[in-house]
């Protein structure tokens, strides 16, 4: 408890009144004196009593509780600082810290983790968490703040006044000198790219070790690679890579590790580019005019990233009737352009109802044949003509054809339905409509009977017989649909059908959309958490076997969620890559930012703090001397005001003398029986001075 006491004036009259009698007074005192008159000390101090008591002066006398000075200790507890000895030297450091500042007494400690989570990628922010550690503290209680980090902050304010305070900050430095780490920084970077074309990513390769010489870079795709570069530290380096799918393609540039390196996590950066298609360019070819024909267009033409080429086949070269040439079809069929030398542009192929009608030589259709085994997608609306001899089964397409038809047409009506591995089947999973029986969508009325060879029946027709079959023949895809009556659903009929959805998943699995492919192993990551996926045709899928970036492996057994689909999430303990696989199937997730701030620049280093740290009268200095050192820590000694608080032994902690009013007592000084005897006595001396002068 202290005691302070001060001298309160409360005046009666305004302060210019007072300041006018004060000079009225000043010029009586001024002519006594030129006139020489007796008792001009004893007006003056009557004066003085008179403009005191009209001044109402009281002593104020508070009684005070001193605070305590308020230091925060911001830890750095982020990524950067759990590599090496950093978590170690830390925790002591903290620990050290605790001790030296009970033994100054009169200290409030606040400590404070400055958190490792990062999820905006903003990196290291230790003075956001300073600011929060001191918001309830005015800044004439701040004695001084100390952060323990590695010195990679990244939100340091341009000047010492942004602190809020005036008091020293001290920086203690993890780490030691000396230390190595190797590093891709990306430059330039595209986040989409067109399947099928090359894009470019440009990096350069950072070396703190003494002997930093050529290093190699790995580039891989999906973690394959497919280049491997040579590059100089600093040297910007620049990597084709072709997209090769749409979706995510999981790009991955890697150099290899030094022998000593603090972390290889920066060795890596990793891009996710999403490919997508530029036109799609498909080729449709109906064999004669029929109701399906306009549905298949209609959906074609819907898509403004479709570009439709359509051709109808108005009169085979077989049929003879006395129509003028001039009068038959606007062109002639362009097979040479089409099925020859263009035939890779087209990313889907559709034969609608079309039979082998010498249109197209054979020649022509083993070009769709290699078409297809080369990465090509077919897709095959069977019309009566299927079942016969003139059939595209008895062309070469029969090759890489999926069913064998049996010669017959079943007419009569029919539901399609979804066949037990089409409920598997993403292309026909949750179809709308699927779910009733019988389905909620109209029937068909005719059908061409066949046997499925080979691939999937994911649509049943009549007595279960298949009606849409998908197959995967060499790196292509085929789908045949063994109706055509889908037009009845696109026209209403009974309330119509899915059609749309059908038939756009139909094609998009044709063009190897990720999300559509029958066995997939697929993993996502959110919230720090890595959710996986499995989708099989399968009865049951095995375990899945997840590599850290660290390297560490773990085994995740799947629950079945829906049919064909199992699936798990789990808890990542690292930031990076993480590689999945099950059997055959593998699959990349990156948890956390692509390539962290926090580890960009994982060196510690005294540089970037201390002209903050010395503008604000505070140090900064490293407390291990070298790899596997004692922590040490320098004496704290109290201190008044001063320009700099510490010294090569020491660090300074700002005495503030802040305190509180606990109880206030007032005593009037010019009123009361004192007062007015003094005022009285005074201006009776004066008086009986004066007399006895005349």
């Amino acid at each position: 408890m202290l005691t302070q006491f001060n001298l309160h004036f409360s005046p009666l009259l305004p302060g210019a009144t007072l300041a006018g009698l004060a000079m009225l007074a000043l010029a009586v005192l001024a002519l006594s004196l030129w006139r020489r008159r007796p008792g001009v000390l004893l007006r003056a101090l009557a004066f003085a009593l008179a403009l005191a008591a009209l001044a109402n002066p009281s002593l104020v006398q508070e009684k005070r509780t001193p605070l305590k000075d308020v230091v925060a200790v911001i830890l750095d507890r982020s990524a950067s600082q759990s590599l090496g000895e950093r978590t170690a030297q830390t925790n002591a450091a903290r620990a050290l810290i605790k001790k030296r500042l009970a033994a100054l007494r009169g200290v409030e400690t606040r400590f404070v983790d400055a958190d490792a989570r990062d999820p905006r990628n903003l990196g290291t922010r230790l003075f956001s968490a300073l600011n929060g550690a001191l918001a309830d503290v005015p800044p004439d209680r701040v004695g001084g703040a100390i952060m323990v980090t590695d010195g990679e902050v990244d939100d340091i304010p341009k000047s010492v006044g942004a602190l809020g305070f005036k008091a020293p900050l001290h920086v203690f430095v993890t780490g030691h000198k000396g230390e190595e780490d190797r590093r891709i920084q990306l430059v330039e970077a595209p986040r989409f790219g067109i399947v099928g074309k090359v894009l470019t990513i440009s990096a350069r390769v950072f070396d703190t070790s003494k002997q930093a010489g050529p290093m190699s870079v790995i580039v891989r795709r999906d973690g394959q690679e497919v280049a491997r570069l040579s590059a100089r530290p600093g040297e910007v380096i620049r990597a084709r890579v072709r997209i090769e799918h749409g979706g995510p393609n999981v790009i991955e540039l890697e150099t290899p590790a030094l022998p000593h390196e603090l972390t290889a996590i920066n060795n890596k950066a990793v891009i996710t580019v999403q490919g997508v298609r530029d036109k799609l360019k498909v080729l449709l070819v109906s064999g004669e005019p029929n109701p399906g024909e306009r549905t298949w267009r209609n959906l074609l033409k819907s898509d403004p990233n479709v570009d439709l080429v359509h051709f109808t086949i108005l009169r085979p070269p077989d049929k003879q009737d006395a129509t003028p040439i001039n009068e038959l079809s606007l062109i002639a069929f362009p097979t040479a352009d089409l099925f020859g030398r263009k035939i890779k542009d087209f990313d889907l192929i559709i034969f609608d109802r079309y039979s082998d009608q010498t249109i197209l030589p054979s020649m022509y259709l083993e070009n769709i044949v290699r078409y297809v085994r080369g990465g090509g997608a077919l897709l095959m609306g069977a019309g009566p003509d299927f079942a016969t001899k003139d059939g595209l089964y008895y062309s070469p397409l029969r090759r890489v054809m999926p069913v064998r038809p049996d010669g017959k047409v079943v007419e009569r009506a029919f539901w399609p339905t979804v066949s037990a591995q089409g409920l598997k089947d993403p292309v026909t999973r949750n179809l709308p409509g699927a779910a009733s029986s019988p389905p909620r969508w109209s029937v068909w009325f005719r059908q061409i009977e066949a046997a499925a060879t080979r691939g999937t029946p994911v649509l049943n027709g009549v007595d279960g017989s298949p009606l849409l079959v998908l197959s995967h023949e060499g790196k292509g895809r085929v789908a045949v649909l063994l109706s055509d009556q889908i037009w009845l659903w696109a026209r209403g009929y009974q309330g119509g059908g899915p059609y749309i959805d059908l038939l756009r998943r139909t094609a998009h699995w044709l063009m190897k959309q990720p999300a559509l492919d029958e066995e997939a192993l697929r993993a996502r990551s959110r919230g720090g958490e890595i959710f996986i996926e499995r989708q099989s045709l399968k009865e049951k899928v095995g375990p899945v076997v997840l590599t850290a970036p660290s390297g560490k492996r773990r085994t995740i057994t799947l629950a079945g969620a829906k049919p064909g689909l199992w699936r798990a999430h789990v808890k990542a303990a690292e930031l990076g890559l993480y590689r999945l696989r099950e059997g055959a199937l593998s699959a990349l997730v990156n948890v956390g930012p692509e390539n962290p701030r926090e580890f960009q620049d994982v060196v510690s280093t005294t540089k970037k703090l201390a002209p903050i740290a010395q503008a604000s009268g505070g140090t900064v200095r490293r407390i291990a001397a070298g790899k596997g050192g004692a922590v040490k820590i320098p004496r704290f000694v109290a201190m008044r005001e001063g320009p700099v608080f510490g010294g090569s032994d020491y660090v300074g902690i700002k005495r503030t003398g802040a305190s509180t009013i606990t109880g206030v007592d007032v005593t009037p000084l010019a009123v009361g029986f004192l007062g007015l005897l003094a005022l009285l006595g005074s201006a009776i001396a004066a008086w009986v001075k004066e007399g006895r002068g005349l």
